[in-house]
């Protein structure tokens, strides 16, 4: 009913977590059944450790929240000696988040994982707005983003999503050139770029200054974005926006989604997920829907 492929990456519901906002998933196996989520986008991998940026970096806003984390990780080395050991008994398709900073990084980051068989599809991520160096900057000119998605397909024979940015005048492009270079799926969006300011200390909330706006507020612009795509790519797209309930799912699906991402509604309620899979599977059996696939773009 609820199963879906994507590519080559079988799912049993379209639910996934999105990257950033579930850690390595180990951190989560006592507070939900991780088997009963479709798959975990896991926290975006550099080559080396990183710190990231400086506190404070996380705001809440009235729709959401601003984070400017700034891809804090253990490193590619040590995500595959000491973090993928914890998961090899749960039976949860996992993909890595690959945020290099150049295109000789994000080469070296997807050839370390391409023996790692726990890892079934690779996410690149194009789309960052808190790094000074790669994320954004990939994801925001055209010519950047061609040659670092051929290098990357190069370079590894999983299952290759493009994660891009709403911070474009025309994702459509962003999205044609990531299909034209061998992206498998396209996810979308990452957050929208904000700030916050501080009316005591008249000063920026975040030590950077600005931060990705995430939640409820960016679904609109997320399904937009979605929509657009799905009439512009032939290749399968994941949704990614203020997805709290199996209703916002069912939006993004009938906008041309094959799967989602839920991301800031796991900080709101760490079960999140797991619930909106049920919930969703419910909606199916009490309307008689027998595949989930045929629900995609019927709103076109």
């Amino acid at each position: 009913m609820l199963k879906i492929k994507i590519h080559k990456l079988q799912l049993n519901n379209p639910i996934l977590t999105a990257s950033g906002t579930f850690g390595y998933a180990d951190e989560f196996k006592k507070m939900l059944d991780l088997e009963k989520v479709g798959g975990a986008v896991l926290k975006g991998l550099t080559m080396n450790p990183k710190k990231g940026n400086p506190p404070p970096r996380i705001a809440e806003t009235p729709c959401g929240m601003l984070n400017s984390v700034g891809l804090q990780n253990v490193g590619v080395h040590d995500f595959i000696k000491k973090k993928l050991p914890l998961l090899k008994n749960i039976k949860l398709p996992l993909i890595a988040n690959v945020a290099g900073e150049s295109e000789e990084e994000n080469s070296k980051i997807v050839r370390a994982l391409e023996n790692a068989e726990q890892i079934k599809a690779i996410e690149l991520n194009v789309s960052c707005p808190n790094v000074k160096q790669g994320g954004m900057i990939f994801g925001t000119n055209p010519k950047l983003l061609s040659r670092l998605v051929k290098v990357v397909r190069n370079n590894t024979t999983k299952t290759l999503i493009v994660k891009l940015s709403p911070n474009v005048t025309d994702i459509t492009e962003m999205a044609k050139i990531a299909e034209s270079e061998g992206a498998d799926v396209i996810s979308a969006i990452n957050t929208l770029l904000g700030m916050a300011i501080d009316i005591n200390k008249r000063k920026p909330v975040l030590s950077n200054v600005f931060g990705g706006l995430s939640g409820p507020a960016v679904k609109p612009v997320g399904l937009r974005v979605i929509w657009q795509l799905y009439e512009s790519v032939k290749i399968p797209l994941i949704g990614i926006g203020g997805i709290l309930t199996y209703k916002d799912v069912l939006e993004y699906i009938f906008a041309g989604a094959s799967a989602v991402q839920v991301g800031t509604a796991n900080f709101v309620n760490t079960r999140a997920a797991e619930k909106i899979a049920t919930d969703l599977e419910n909606y199916c059996k009490k309307n008689n829907i027998s595949n989930i696939k045929n629900l995609i773009g019927v709103a076109h």
